[in-house]
C-alpha cells in the first residue's frame, strides 16, 4: 500500500511536470488574461500525449495497478532517446529565420521561435516538439545562463514558441538561444533583446545615461515589396527598441510583385500561412534579431472596426454575403489567435472585448502608451461604400474611435504620467491624428472622429500635460505636425508654433503603396504635398512618394525624429537616406523652428511654399 501510494504520488508529479513544459509556451494561453475560455486546455493535450504513450507500451500496468504514463523528466531530463518527445529534428529557419524578443519589461522580457519538425516521418500530433531556451549577459553566452528552461510546442499552435525570460535587471542588453532538447547541438542563431529602465529610474539616467532610440514602422505589404526598411534599421540605425504601428502583416492577396500564398485572410490557417511567409523576409528577420518589439493591431481585416470590416460584417441576416466567406466575429477570433502565437506580445487584463492597449513606464524618461484604434469599441469607419455617411456624422459628439474605457484609461495615463514626473508622453496608435483636410472626405483616420480628437486636445490643453509626441502609421505616407486644434489660428501661430500642445510624427510604409498613387515619383508627390501643407494649418511637412520608416531618439532634454526613405523596393538592399529630421525640445510642446533645420531630403515643409 505505501508502494503504491509512492509510486502514485511520484506518477502525479511527473503530470504535473509535463503539463508544467505545455504551461511555459505561452502561445497555448489565452491573448486575454480574465478569458480563459481562449486558452488550450494543456491538461488535454497532456492527456492525450499520454493516451498516445500507452498506444506505445506493451506493458503499462504494474502488479500494483498503476498505469505508467511517465515522460522523460521522470529519468532526469535527457530528452534524446524518448520515444513520446519527438526527436526527428527541428528547423529554427523554415525558409526563413524566425524568433525574436517582445514587450520588455524591467525584469523580463518574452522571448519567440518556431520550431517546425522535419524528416521523413513527421510526429503524430499528439507528440510534442521541446525547445530549451537560455539567456545570458553576454554575446559568447558564456558562464551561467541568467534564465533557461525548456517547453512544449505542437501542431495546436502551429509550432510556434512563446516564453518569459525572468529574474532579469533593468536597462540590460541580453543575448539568447533557443535549441531541440532532443539534440542540443541543433540550435538557432543568437538573438539580442534587452530590458527597459525600472519606473523611478531618473530620467538622464535611463538607458545608462545615453539617448533612447525607437525604430517605428507600419504596413508592411508582401507583394508590394521588400521590407528592407526592417534591414535598413536592423543594420544602419543603433535603435534600442522597434515599435510597430499595425498592418505588420496585410490582409489580402494580389497578382503583382512578390506572390502572397494563400487567399484573403478569414481562418485561422489563412492567418497562420501569411505571417508564416512574412517571417521568411530577409529585413524582417534581421529586425527580430536586433531589438525587442512592442506590437499593436490585431490587423483582422481591411477597415476593420468594432463590428466587421470593408468585406465581413456581423448582421441579423448572416453573414453568407461576405466575400471572405466568414462573419467579423469569427475572423477576428481566428485573427487574435494566430497574432498572438506568431507574435511576443503579452497578455493584457482585459474584458471581453479583446483589449491590447496598455502603458510602459520607462524610467521618469518617458511612457510609451500603446493604443489601439482599430479593433477597440471603434464607431463604424469608411467602408468605402458608405463615405458619405461617414463624413455626414464625422463631427457626431458621442461618436468614439478608441470606446469609452480605452478612451478614460488614455486621460488616467496621461495624467498619471505627469504626476509621476515623466518627461516624455509617447503615445503609439495606427491612424493620423492630425486634420488633413483637403478633400472634404474625413475616410478611415481621426478626421472622422473628430469630437474624439477633440477631447484628446481639451485634455492636454486643460490638464496642461506637456512633452506629448503622438505617433502614427497606416496612411502610406509622411507626416509632421504641431498638435492644436483643428483650424485654430487665434490661439496656435503656425509659424512660431505658439499655442501647440505636442507634435505628431506619422509615418510612411514599408511597402504598402502611396495614398498618392502607385510607384508616384518624388516631383509629382512633391506637388500634392504643396497644396496639403497649405491648406492644413499644423500640417509642417508632408512627404508621399518614399517607402520608409523613422527613429525617434530621446533624453530628457530633446526628442529627434529622423525619416530614413528606401531607394528601391523591388529586390532586397540596405540602400536609403535620411531624408529629414525633426526636433523637440522638452518644455515647448512644438517643433523646433526653423522645422526640420530649414531643410529636407524629400517632400515639402511649410516654409518652402
Amino acid at each position: 500500500m505505501i508502494l503504491s501510494f509512492l509510486f502514485a504520488s511520484i506518477a502525479l508529479a511527473v503530470l504535473a511536470s509535463a503539463t508544467e513544459l505545455f504551461d511555459r509556451n505561452l502561445a497555448y494561453s489565452s491573448p486575454f488574461s480574465n478569458a480563459p475560455h481562449l486558452s488550450h486546455n494543456t491538461w488535454a493535450l497532456q492527456a492525450r500525449h499520454a493516451a498516445f504513450v500507452k498506444r506505445q507500451l506493451s506493458d503499462t500496468e504494474s502488479s500494483e495497478g498503476l498505469t505508467d504514463e511517465h515522460y522523460p523528466t521522470f529519468y532526469g531530463g535527457d530528452f534524446s532517446n524518448s520515444p513520446w518527445i519527438y526527436n526527428g529534428g527541428i528547423n529554427f529557419t523554415h525558409s526563413g529565420q524566425r524568433w525574436g524578443p517582445g514587450d520588455p519589461l524591467d525584469d523580463s522580457v518574452l522571448l519567440w521561435t518556431r520550431a517546425v519538425p522535419i524528416g521523413s516521418s513527421l510526429p503524430d500530433q499528439s507528440i510534442p516538439v521541446c525547445v530549451s531556451f537560455k539567456i545570458f549577459n553576454n554575446e559568447k553566452l558564456s558562464g551561467h545562463p541568467i534564465d533557461s528552461g525548456d517547453a512544449f510546442t505542437s501542431y495546436d499552435v502551429d509550432f510556434t514558441l512563446k516564453v518569459e525570460a525572468k529574474n532579469l535587471k533593468p536597462d540590460t542588453r541580453y543575448w539568447f538561444q533557443f535549441a531541440d532538447c532532443t539534440n542540443p547541438k541543433t540550435v538557432s542563431p543568437v538573438g539580442t533583446t534587452r530590458t527597459i529602465s525600472s519606473p523611478n529610474t531618473a530620467a538622464h539616467l535611463v538607458n545608462g545615461g545615453k539617448p533612447l532610440t525607437f525604430a517605428v514602422f507600419s504596413c508592411s505589404r508582401y507583394q508590394d515589396g521588400y521590407f528592407n526598411a526592417y534591414g535598413v534599421a536592423a543594420h544602419n540605425t543603433s535603435a534600442d527598441i522597434f515599435i510597430h504601428l499595425g498592418d505588420y502583416r496585410s490582409h489580402c492577396s494580389a497578382a503583382i510583385g512578390r506572390k502572397t500564398l494563400g487567399r484573403e485572410l478569414a481562418t485561422i490557417a489563412d492567418y497562420r500561412l501569411r505571417l508564416n511567409q512574412y517571417r521568411t523576409d530577409a529585413g524582417l528577420v534581421a529586425a527580430h534579431l536586433k531589438a525587442p518589439w512592442i506590437t499593436d493591431d490585431h490587423e483582422v481585416a481591411d477597415q476593420s472596426w468594432k463590428a466587421g470590416t470593408a468585406d465581413s460584417n456581423d448582421t441579423s441576416v448572416g453573414c453568407s454575403f461576405s466575400p471572405s466567406g466568414a462573419c467579423f466575429t469569427d475572423r477576428k477570433l481566428a485573427a487574435v489567435r494566430a497574432y498572438h502565437e506568431w507574435m511576443p506580445i503579452r497578455q493584457v487584463d482585459p474584458d471581453d472585448k479583446l483589449r491590447i492597449w496598455r502603458n510602459f513606464q520607462i524610467g521618469k524618461l518617458l511612457d510609451l502608451t500603446m493604443l489601439d484604434t482599430r479593433q477597440y469599441d471603434r464607431d463604424i469607419t469608411d467602408l468605402y461604400y458608405n463615405t458619405g455617411v461617414i463624413n455626414s456624422i464625422a463631427d457626431t459628439k458621442n461618436r468614439s474611435l478608441m470606446g469609452t474605457n480605452q478612451e478614460n484609461w488614455f486621460f488616467n495615463t496621461l495624467s498619471a504620467s505627469k504626476e509621476r514626473g515623466a518627461v516624455w508622453r509617447i503615445v503609439g496608435q495606427q491612424i493620423v491624428f492630425t486634420q488633413l483636410n483637403e478633400s472634404g472626405e474625413f475616410d478611415d483616420a481621426w478626421d472622422g472622429y473628430r469630437a474624439n480628437r477633440e477631447r484628446i486636445l481639451d485634455h492636454l490643453y486643460g490638464e496642461k500635460i506637456d512633452n506629448t509626441i503622438i505617433l502614427s502609421g497606416d496612411s502610406h505616407a509622411n507626416w509632421v505636425s504641431d498638435l492644436a486644434h483643428p483650424n485654430d489660428t487665434t490661439t496656435y501661430d503656425p509659424t512660431t508654433g505658439k499655442g501647440a500642445i505636442g507634435v505628431e510624427f506619422a509615418g510612411t510604409a514599408v511597402t504598402s503603396t502611396s495614398p498618392f498613387g502607385a510607384g508616384i515619383s518624388p516631383a509629382a508627390a512633391d506637388k500634392i504635398s504643396q497644396q496639403l501643407v497649405q491648406v492644413n494649418v499644423d500640417l509642417q511637412w508632408s512627404e508621399g512618394s518614399y517607402r520608409g520608416f523613422f527613429t525617434l531618439t530621446l533624453n530628457a532634454t530633446t526628442a529627434t525624429a529622423t525619416y530614413y526613405a528606401m531607394q528601391n523596393v523591388s529586390n532586397p538592399n540596405l540602400d536609403a537616406f535620411a531624408s529629414a529630421s525633426f526636433v523637440v525640445d522638452a518644455g515647448t510642446n512644438k517643433l523646433r523652428r526653423p522645422v526640420a533645420g530649414g531643410q529636407v531630403k524629400a517632400g515639402v515643409l511649410k516654409v518652402q511654399v
